[in-house]
């Protein structure tokens, strides 16, 4: 069947409807990895979903890549090959660079292969809550969420001219890269703000030691995400769970996941360090807005507002202790009162002073980048909302799904995949579905 059949008119361009299957293994390859993902750390020049994260491969230390160690295969990464993530985080793709070619996709991770525009235009178009929505429809969770290659072949997307692909590919990079530079700097930023406090803390200065109780007030949260009431239109407060605090990049968040209502007795003022833990460690943020801390949560408030640069990145030194002090599996379970007889360095109140004086600018500056980055995402989740919209179908994933690509638990209670594969399925309104009649 042509699948010049289904055409979609938005302003001067034509983009017409298509899927994998239509245009043909001729113009579109996909295959997936054979590499168990629980043998990816053992073996050099291994991709696993993993390491697939916002729109991007990941740095991997641990697997380094040798050439001549891994015959091709059919699951060999080629440059500009597009990488997307079929287990747990189903969905997410990245496209290949120069530095990860040649190496090896793991079974969770499905591979297209197709001239750089197409490839480029299908990155885009999965991050798209219609495309989101669709795959969302056939996801199984036997063990975990999965999505197959053959829900992917036969998904229909609408296929821009190559001038509106390309804008479209130049405006996501950019953005994508703007992102990264401002991310990076933010952690270079409270990065330097860790080595001053180590200059600090190891100085030939006899500092005194002290219990955490003593220099601040600490406070554990409680509840639980699935606890939480819809939150009033107004006010609500910010609510934090341990995972919120997990692997950010600095210690600054400018809005929480959750919300729920403003209670004053609950919630904690900006300025306040709250803290969780996991095996690797303590994770920490500094709330920039009031905020409410879950259970295995700790708010920690300094006495003196003028001692939080200082005792932020004590606690940032102290991870492993801290994380010693936890219980559970994983060690996931903190408490104000473990927390309590923490002992840390406490140079003299002169000293403090100077230290948040210079770490005091790196913070705000910091602070402003994640703005920055705020806003950026917010800028392109309108331009995925508005490629929805061109087309005439703008679908929201279901809230399983959104709160899975945030790494959030994921439920069982998945549709069961459909059966037929007749066009009707897809959620496409009926006049672009001829392509599959």
């Amino acid at each position: 069947m042509e699948a010049e059949a289904d055409r979609v008119e938005s302003g001067t361009t034509v983009w017409r409807t298509t899927s994998i299957e239509i245009e043909g293994d001729q113009k579109i390859r996909t295959t997936c990895g054979f590499v168990d993902d629980k043998d990816a750390d053992k073996i050099p020049g291994v991709v696993s979903s993993t390491f697939v994260r916002d729109g991007r491969i990941l740095a991997i230390p641990v697997n380094e890549y040798r050439t001549g160690e891994s015959p091709p295969s059919r699951a060999t990464l080629r440059e500009d090959d597009l990488a997307v993530v079929l287990v747990r985080r189903v969905g997410e793709s990245a496209l290949v660079t120069p530095e990860h070619a040649g190496w090896t996709a793991t079974r969770s991770i499905g591979i297209i292969r197709a001239e750089p525009l197409i490839v480029r235009w299908l990155h885009i178009w999965l991050q798209t809550p219609t495309a989101k929505a669709r795959i969302d429809e056939d996801v199984t969770a036997h063990v975990e969420p999965t999505v197959s290659l053959g829900t992917l072949r036969q998904m229909l997307f609408p296929l821009p001219p190559p001038d509106v692909i390309s804008a479209y590919h130049r405006t996501f990079s950019l953005i994508e890269e703007t992102i990264s530079l401002y991310r990076e700097t933010a952690r270079k930023a409270v990065a330097l703000a860790d080595a001053l406090h180590d200059n600090w803390a190891f100085s030939s200065r006899p500092w005194e030691t002290r219990s955490l109780a003593k220099v601040a007030k600490l406070k554990t949260g409680k509840g639980s995400e699935r606890s939480l009431l819809p939150p009033p239109v107004e006010p609500s407060a910010d609510v934090v769970a341990p995972r919120d605090l997990y692997d950010l990049p600095v210690p600054h968040v400018p809005r929480f996941r959750l919300s729920g209502p403003a209670e004053a007795d609950e919630s904690h003022p900006s300025g306040t360090i709250m803290l969780s833990t996991r095996s690797d460690g303590a994770h920490i943020a500094v709330l920039n807005r009031p905020a409410t801390p879950l259970r295995s949560v700790v708010a920690i408030r300094p006495a003196e507002d003028e001692d939080r640069w200082w005792l932020l990145h004590e606690l940032r030194s102290r991870s492993g202790d801290i994380a010693g002090l936890a219980q559970g599996q994983n060690s996931r379970e903190i408490s104000a009162l473990a927390l309590r007889r923490l002992e840390i360095t406490w140079p003299d109140r002169f000293s403090r002073a100077e230290f948040h004086t210079a770490a005091g600018p790196l913070h705000e500056a910091a602070q402003l980048l994640v703005s920055r980055i705020a806003t950026l995402h917010d800028l392109r989740n309108a331009l995925l909302r508005d490629i929805s919209a061109k087309i005439g179908i703008l679908r929201e994933p279901t809230t399983k799904s959104a709160e899975q690509g945030t790494g959030a638990p994921y439920s069982a209670e998945i549709p069961a995949p459909r059966v037929g594969r007749t066009g009707h399925e897809s959620g496409w309104p009926p006049e672009y579905r001829r392509a599959h009649e």
